[in-house]
């Protein structure tokens, strides 16, 4: 196998693209087979992340030096050069409950740090072919097309907030739009830096969730913050631990008009 060595962060960037379309082709053969008579089929997203991960795995494998992969082994904490400062990380299944029910809005988020730095974002949708990525300082895009939020985020009847499974066990609401939860934390920032919802809550979510999304959501003129408006710092979660507090995605600065709406 030819191994590819010293690469650039836009060959980087193509290789990922590449490999986020190849772990959805392997997730594909898994999507919808859910067993019917369980609510949740643990056994099948168990198989499907495996497979999935064991695609991606085979990929990183022709590059060197040897990939550091989020979530096994030691994470280094000193300074390396190059690629030796590589981090990947990658969430198999974002939007499990969706993928074993055949319901299409879930992902294969992918993303790569150098020195704990964001180099890249890429978030996959294997069954709409839609395939969202950002370079840390660049443009945001969707397939070949750029996106970013906009410039209008007026609050009204028509406007979407994209919430989680127990938002209402959690929060009052007196937002005046629509108010949905599609099952993928991801996929929901992926809808606010597309400027098709004007935010997205969420909770209990961890680094490897947030870690490509939020990189593309930056590109796409947006940020995610805590919901009481303080600053949300990514890299305190690295050790893998849950972010209980409730985080919300939307246009850059303008969390209050959200935030307002939820007590």
């Amino acid at each position: 196998m030819t191994h590819i060595s010293k690469q650039s962060a836009d060959e980087l960037l193509e290789f990922a693209l590449e490999m986020a379309k190849k772990c959805g082709t392997t997730a594909m053969e898994y999507y919808g087979r859910g067993d019917p008579d369980v609510k949740f089929d643990d056994g099948l997203i168990t198989e499907a992340e495996i497979a999935i991960l064991g695609s991606a795995k085979e990929s990183l494998s022709t590059l060197s030096p040897k990939p550091v992969l989020y979530g096994e082994g030691e994470i280094g904490t000193s300074y390396k050069h190059g690629g030796g400062g590589y981090l990947w990380v990658i969430d198999p299944i974002d939007g499990t409950a969706s993928f074993q029910a055949g319901i299409p809005v879930w992902g294969i988020s992918i993303a790569l740090f150098e020195n704990f730095w964001p180099i890249f974002g890429v978030f996959y949708m294997p069954v709409t072919e839609e395939l969202y990525w950002a370079k840390e300082g660049g443009a945001a895009y969707k397939n070949s097309s750029k996106i970013s939020i906009g410039e209008s985020h007026e609050i009204d009847n028509e406007s979407l907030l994209l919430t989680y499974s127990r938002f209402h066990r959690d929060f009052r609401s007196t937002f005046p739009g629509k108010i949905r939860n599609l099952g993928s934390a991801a996929a929901h920032i992926m809808y606010v830096a597309s400027g098709k919802a004007e935010g997205a809550l969420f909770r209990n979510v961890s680094f490897k969730d947030l870690a490509a999304a939020q990189i593309i959501l930056k590109a796409a003129g947006g940020e995610i913050v805590f919901l009481n408006g303080q600053t949300f710092h990514l890299n305190e979660y690295l050790d893998g631990r849950k972010i209980n507090d409730p985080l919300i995605a939307v246009p850059r600065g303008e969390h209050r008009y959200i935030s307002g709406y939820i007590h």
